[in-house]
């Protein structure tokens, strides 16, 4: 997506704000030690942030505010829907991968449309944290960010929760279903 297309009309910018402000209040158990104040003027000072936020809305993400990082001062926002994003399934792992795909090509791949959207996957270990949180992608599954070691051999991880366990697998990076997607991670 083009630079120049980052930013958010001001009425947009007002109903993601309120909505993120509503949904801060609703879930104070992810953030109970933080006020949406401050985490509104950041974003405030953002605007492309909140135009990476208002991706994540938009694909069904459901973003909220998980913490705020005491060494950089910055607020990171997961997305906590319950499933993984509707609006990101039926993607392969990354743009290696699509490009080796010579039928069926899904429309994208997860770490070329997170970096469209200007956001993060989740790596495993933060996956696993944010199941504390919630409980997360039980029908669902979500590609995360996979080490270099693994991706060079043609495989990728994916994790979900089932039986009250969250458990991580791996398949080839080319593959995709419509019930796997990615969960993304942004820092304001």
């Amino acid at each position: 997506m083009e630079k120049q297309k980052r930013t958010l009309s001001r009425e947009r910018q007002d109903a993601l704000l309120t909505l993120l402000k509503n949904r801060f209040e609703d879930n104070m158990a992810r953030h109970p030690d933080l006020d949406w104040l401050p985490v509104r003027e950041r974003l405030e000072q953002m605007p492309d942030k909140l135009w990476s936020l208002d991706q994540m809305e938009q694909t069904g993400g459901e973003p909220d505010v998980i913490c705020r990082d005491n060494e950089t001062g910055e607020y990171i926002f997961h997305d906590c829907s319950s499933e993984s994003p509707a609006g990101r399934r039926s993607l392969c792992y990354d743009p290696d991968a699509l490009a080796s795909r010579k039928d069926n090509k899904p429309r994208a791949s997860a770490i070329g449309l997170a970096s469209e959207m200007g956001v993060e996957l989740l790596t495993e270990d933060v996956y696993r944290a944010q199941q504390s949180l919630g409980v997360f992608d039980t029908k669902t599954s979500s590609w995360v960010k996979t080490p270099d070691s693994i991706r060079k051999l043609g495989g990728a991880l994916f994790c979900d929760r089932r039986y009250d366990t969250v458990f991580t697998y791996h398949n080839g990076a080319e593959s995709y279903y419509a019930s796997r997607g990615f969960r993304s991670s942004l820092r304001v």
